[in-house]
This record gives structure tokens, sequence and C-alpha cells, in this order.
């Protein structure tokens, strides 16, 4: 499995383009902005989007769903829970950014835990890990050993902001438990920041 790392908006949003290198079909995970940018690298690679899909609906990680949807004539995709966020999505991006933004994306379809989605020859685990928001999931590729984490955990031990007056710390750490139980060598992408393994991650971690 191949994945791509975009860099988008003003706070540095990684968007994954999720591929198998035999095929052309991809997965765009977390387009938080640059929809241009973003098209121009898909169709460099000459890739057919299939879905778009978000790890959770803060508007820094679906500023872009709209365009592409749009563009690609694709589905978007986020858990159910995480739906009064999209609907937030001009007005948060105004607050936090001062910035006006397009309309948010139509929701398509729910993530639902336990979801395995194709991409190519590998199947993409949906793995329910709130806290941070209330529908945030993780995304695992048990294969290759890749996981997905949105804003759930980042390089150097950080993890995701639970002072949302929607977010749970309590729930944020059964979650980030959860995935400490994944293979150690697992490779973890998340949200925001450079890749890591989970071993590595495990040397910040006290359960």
């Amino acid at each position: 499995m191949k994945v791509m790392t975009l860099i988008v908006g003003q706070l540095k949003t990684n968007c994954y383009i999720i591929y198998d290198k035999k095929e052309s079909d991809c997965i765009i995970l977390d387009p938080g902005d640059d929809a241009d940018y973003i098209i121009h690298v898909i169709d460099s690679h000459k890739l057919k989007p299939t879905k778009i899909i978000a790890s959770h609906a803060h508007f820094d990680h679906i500023l872009a769903a709209l365009e592409l949807q749009l563009a690609f004539n694709i589905p978007f995709l986020v858990n159910r829970k995480d739906e009064f966020l999209v609907t937030r999505m001009k007005s948060s991006a105004k607050h936090f950014l001062g910035i006006e933004v397009d309309d948010p994306p139509k929701i398509n379809k729910y993530l639902k835990p336990l979801d395995k989605l194709k991409v190519g020859n590998y199947r993409l685990h949906i793995i329910a890990t709130p806290g941070h928001t209330p529908g945030s999931v993780s995304i695992f590729e048990k294969n290759t050993n890749i996981l997905f984490a949105g804003d759930l955990l980042f390089a150097e031990g950080s993890v995701g902001r639970s002072d949302f007056k929607y977010s749970d710390p309590e729930v944020l750490r059964v979650s980030l438990s959860k995935i400490m139980k994944l293979p150690k060598e697992t490779i973890v992408y998340s949200g925001h920041g450079e890749p890591f393994t989970l071993k590595e991650f495990g040397k910040y971690w006290y359960n």
C-alpha cells in the first residue's frame, strides 16, 4: 500500500492519498484545504479517487471535501457522531482562522466501527477512537501495519486536544489504550506532523 502525504491549509493538516501501486483507485483521507493542489497531485499520478473519508470532522480536515466531491463525483464519509461538526464547518473556520470558506460537504455515508474499506487489494479497518471528538476514527491496514490516527496521537508522545465542550479526556485515554494494543511496529500517520511507530510513541505513553 502506498501513502502520499500532502500538507494543506493554514494548520498544516496531513491529507493522505492512499492507494495500491498496482491499481489506479485511491482514497482521499482528511482533505483539510487546497483542493486544487490535491486534484493536481491525483491527476499527475493518474489516480482515480473512489471516496473521501474524514478521521474526524474538524474544519481543518474537511475544508476541501466539497470541491473534491464535485470534481470527482465521489462520496464523503464520516462517523455519524461528528455530523454536528460538519454543519459547523463554516462558523468554525471563521472563529479559529477568521476566514470565509465554501459550504460543508454532503455526507453520503456514515463510517462505522468495524467497517472495511477497499483500496486495491488492501482493506482499511475502521476503529472507533473517540475523545478528541465524539466521532473520531482511526484507520488500520493490518497487512502493512499502517495506522491513520487523525488527531488521536502525534509524534513524541503528544495526544489530541480534549478540552473542547464535546471532548472527553477519559474517553481519549481509552482510545489510546486500544490503539497501543496494535503491533509495536505499526507506522502511524497522524493528522499533523511526521509519521512514527507505536514503539516510539510507547516511550512516552503511560497507561
